[in-house]
């Protein structure tokens, strides 16, 4: 077989999960609300239970609801026979996945929570089957055809039901009114909890940090910024900072001054350079820093005053400038004082 042939069959894959996706889209309505709703309204837990790859698919969307503000496990429907029943309160709302509607397991317990007055919500490909009747709520997830060449593996289906209960999980975060820092101490143990919950206080260099007044000569900007081994020299007082200056700054210098040599602090600095408060998310302070192009931000207290300077500590994808590479400035150059 060919690298056209496989890329043909691959292509073919994907764009009938699209088609499967974009047909559920667009007939996402007023079931889907009712969801939403009756979940929003439960006083507990959303139970989720699904056979085979269903019950897969079911994991994830109980993890995911989980994270995101919305209290969800997992049920497995042949442990509940034996003993999981247990884990099923009244007010809990219970989510049954099966695409085909009929799976044994999972009828079987539908007495049970009928019987104790559960609120059921089925994602099913058949409204019309055993667990689509005995729902409250029926969530379409019906596909024509699946991807798999003999139309039998769970393909599409399967991805169907992934991305509706995407769907739920998130449109029922938006409405909780979820936050960045709520998803965070569900992800304590993760970098990306880390980045969430961590400030620019607890990260920014706060000790030692290079100085010079505005009348500083050149070789004292310079020979802060080499001391303060942050690349910068912050110009004023931790109460009136009147400006920063670069690596940058020092090498545009040199490059737009015949003799660099006799500017002063003040005519080189950023006046106004970029500030952010202390207690900042760290997350928010990078995502500035990519979004400006610049490397380090001056972080204030509470009084307004210069207490650290954060620094880009991640670079990600579409993150294109590079790092400033160690000042070097000839010691002829600082020697002169001539034109």
């Amino acid at each position: 077989m060919n690298t056209l042939t496989i890329l043909t069959h691959a292509r073919r894959v994907i764009a009938m999960e699209i088609d499967a996706l974009s047909a559920m889209s667009a007939r996402l309505g007023p079931e889907f609300e009712r969801a939403v709703e009756l979940i929003l309204r439960c006083p507990r837990r959303v139970i989720v239970c699904g056979m085979g790859k269903s019950g897969h698919i079911g994991r994830k969307i109980a993890a995911t609801m989980a994270s995101t503000g919305t209290a969800a496990f997992f049920v497995h429907p042949g442990e509940a026979f034996h003993g999981d029943l247990g884990m099923i309160l009244p007010e809990d709302v219970v989510l049954l996945i099966s695409n085909s509607g009929e799976t044994d397991e999972l009828v079987r317990l539908l007495p049970f929570l009928q019987q104790q007055g559960n609120a059921l919500v089925a994602m099913t490909g058949r409204a019309d089957s055993a667990i689509g009747r005995a729902a409250d709520v029926v969530l379409d997830i019906g596909v024509e055809c699946e991807a798999c060449s003999n139309n039998l593996a769970p393909t599409s289906s399967t991805t169907a039901t992934l991305v509706m209960g995407d769907a739920l999980a998130v449109t029922l975060s938006v409405l909780k009114g979820f936050r960045p820092e709520d998803f965070a101490r569900f992800h304590p143990g993760g970098s990306l909890g880390r980045r969430l919950l961590t400030r620019v206080s607890d990260v920014m260099q706060r000790e030692r940090l290079p100085f010079c007044a505005e009348s500083a000569s050149f070789r004292e900007v310079v020979q802060a910024i080499t001391r303060g081994r942050l690349g910068l020299v912050l110009v004023g007082t931790p109460a009136a900072l009147a400006g920063i200056i670069t690596d940058g700054d020092i090498r545009r210098a040199f490059e737009r001054h015949t003799n660099p040599m006799n500017l002063t602090a003040a005519d080189i600095m950023s006046a106004r350079p970029r500030t952010v408060d202390a207690d900042t998310r760290l997350a928010e302070a990078e995502s500035w820093m990519r979004e400006l192009r610049i490397h380090a931000l001056v972080a204030l207290d509470a009084r307004q005053q210069v207490c650290g300077v954060v620094q880009l500590l991640s670079q990600e994808p579409g993150w294109s400038a590079p790092a400033p590479a160690p000042l070097t400035v000839p010691d002829s150059a600082l020697e002169t004082s001539g034109p």
